[in-house]
């Protein structure tokens, strides 16, 4: 039966379509080049909405919405039925009679589109907009007309006319990422669609016949003109009375325009990436992506991963987080004031010591959503930032160092790799203490070929260093001398070790959930211990001594405890501080993107006054 319809609707399509002439026949032999497809069956893609996505801070509440302007569905019954009614009588009068698309309608748009002139849309069911607006694009050729035809007849196979109603008035677009007339109704008006007049209805119900043409934010007079249009055809087929029209038509219309919620815009955009990275290790995709070397087999996974983020979204989720909103800006504000006047960049996070979670985090000067997020985008080298984790600590775990222990800061090489000390000071022996505090370069180099690279990246690779590459495998990482260098998030993550010597990566989502409140996707990480108590013991004594007689005079907190490490690159082109007090544990970035001699604001301390900001 399907066979010799779809037989008939090609023979009934290409009637229609003869007048326009020789033109028309070369895009029917390319439809007719589908025939055989066509013969089996018409099989209607799947279709999905995209349903809200909201990100909830600590409390719970909601602090960033991204999403398109969207409603749970309405049922038929659920809609006025003038809503109904203007639709039908201004779109298609012939809705509940016709099979899915109207020959004469088409016939007569085709008509007026010969000559020579573009194809255009015309004729175009309630039935055939919505197989318009769900499969197919806008392309305005035969050929996709007859694949529409197709299209609209299934689905009036499918479906009932109130549920293709029911599913038009849900879906049809509004302009501004808007869709559905319901999810109008509360973008435009601030109220639900059942408490708006019949005005304000005729007045969204002007908007998606072209939604540029009749934008109300942009054109206001034009759609005011096709609502009172609207309003006419109703009272035409006496849905309301001359009278009421008229009336409607003096109505003001007051628009309140709904706003997304869009705060905290660096925090929201790097959940998004932790988002992707939490899918891809509970998924597998980590996994297969860990077994490939080929270039085009791990391109294809991460288009999968693509896909199935995309699919994710636009199911609607909720996503739970770490953030603590009145930090969050009160830490943006502060970071700002503080660079203001140097017009250079800065990036920052925060983690709460006791959970592991980043409550906080400074993506750039004026952050916007999307923009360069210097937290997890911006590797830059770390300097003796870098010391603790790669010198210091492994020497004290394996070696048995304490901050007392003597080791000299003289000269020293390893083949051709002969770095100096700051300002090309050469020292003797000193405690490890001193060496630490003033960022002796050539005492951390003895310590890590006593250590060994291979053991020093042992406890390296332990953490979640993304930035570090096979080749920063030597004796330069010692001093900070990396590929690509770090980020923020990289290094304030692993310093996070020396809260009590255990590790786990620091999380900004606690939970994903469906719109219904199952839970999707929760982190699995598993604690482990990177540094014993007597090393935890000692590394916090050393970085102690950095801030009350090294490198790291100035750094001040109202806290019982401050302990931190200061880095400063090569031709003065990073500043770096890391470190933690009992509360929070940071890393402190700042420096231009392109990155460029800042010795002139050495004195200024512009990293240490951050660190001031947000630690205390």
């Amino acid at each position: 039966m399907k066979q010799t319809f779809g037989y008939f609707l090609i023979f009934c399509s290409v009637l229609s379509l003869l007048v326009v002439g020789n033109e028309i026949w070369k895009e029917v032999a390319a439809a007719k080049a589908h025939e055989e497809k066509l013969e089996a069956s018409i099989h209607l893609p799947q279709m999905q909405a995209q349903l809200p996505v909201t990100l909830l801070d600590d409390k719970g509440k909601i602090f960033s919405e991204e999403y398109v302007e969207w409603r749970e569905p309405l049922n038929y019954d659920a809609f006025p039925q003038i809503v109904k009614d203007i639709f039908i009588y201004s779109e298609d009068t012939a809705f509940f009679h016709h099979i899915g698309f109207d020959v004469s309608a088409i016939a007569r748009a085709v008509m007026a589109n010969s000559a020579g002139r573009p194809m255009q849309q015309g004729g175009s069911t309630i039935t055939q907009q919505l197989v318009r607006m769900r499969y197919l694009s806008e392309e305005k050729t035969y050929e996709r007309k007859l694949m529409e035809l197709f299209y609209a007849y299934e689905l009036e196979q499918m479906y009932s006319k109130e549920e293709i109603l029911e599913m038009y008035l849900n879906e049809i677009y509004f302009g501004h990422q808007v869709y559905g007339i319901a999810g109008a109704a509360t973008y435009y008006f601030g109220r639900p669609l059942s408490d708006l007049s019949v005005a304000e209805l005729a007045f969204i119900a002007a908007i998606p016949n072209n939604p540029s043409l009749y934008d109300p934010l942009k054109n206001y007079d034009n759609t005011k003109a096709r609502q009172e249009r609207l309003l006419d055809t109703l009272a035409k087929n006496h849905i309301i009375s001359l009278e009421d029209a008229a009336t409607a038509k003096q109505q003001p219309i007051e628009l309140h325009i709904k706003k997304k919620l869009q705060h905290h815009p660096a925090y929201s955009t790097y959940v998004l990436q932790e988002l992707r990275w939490l899918v891809s290790q509970s998924e597998g995709f980590d996994e297969r992506l860990a077994k490939t070397d080929n270039t085009e087999e791990r391109k294809l996974i991460s288009l999968q991963l693509d896909a199935r983020i995309d699919e994710l979204l636009a199911s609607g989720i909720k996503i739970y987080t770490a953030l603590l909103p009145e930090k969050q800006a009160a830490d943006e504000a502060a970071v700002n004031q503080i660079l203001s006047p140097y017009g250079i960049e800065a990036s920052a996070v925060v983690i709460d010591n006791q959970t592991r979670e980043i409550v906080s985090m400074f993506a750039g000067r004026n952050y916007e959503k999307l923009n360069l997020h210097r937290v997890f985008q911006a590797p830059r080298q770390p300097g003796s930032a870098f010391k603790p984790l790669i010198d210091y600590a492994p020497a004290i775990e394996l070696l048995h160092y304490t901050p007392s222990s003597i080791i000299s800061g003289a000269p020293y090489c390893i083949g051709n790799f002969c770095p100096q000390n700051y300002g090309g000071g050469v020292y003797g022996n000193v405690s490890i203490s001193t060496a630490f505090s003033w960022s002796y370069n050539t005492s951390a180099l003895r310590l890590l070929n006593k250590v060994g690279l291979e053991q020093a990246f042992g406890f390296i690779d332990r953490f979640h260093f993304q930035s570090i590459v096979e080749k920063d495998r030597n004796f330069s990482a010692g001093l900070g001398g990396l590929t690509y260098g770090v980020t923020s998030l990289e290094m304030g993550d692993a310093y996070t070790s020396f809260i009590d010597g255990s590790y786990v990566p620091a999380r900004a989502i606690r939970k994903v959930t469906d719109l219904q409140g199952k839970t999707l996707y929760e982190w699995a990480d598993e604690r482990k211990i990177i540094w014993s108590a007597k090393t935890v013991r000692h590394m916090r004594s050393l970085l102690t001594d950095v801030v009350q007689k090294g490198t790291g005079i100035g750094l001040s907190t109202s806290t019982s405890y401050i302990g931190a490490k200061t880095g400063t690159t090569n031709d003065y082109k990073d500043f770096w501080v890391a470190g933690l007090t009992e509360n929070y544990t940071t890393a402190i970035w700042t420096g231009y993107d392109e990155p460029r001699n800042m010795q002139n604001l050495e004195k200024s301390r512009i990293h240490f006054r951050i660190f001031n900001a947000i630690m205390d």
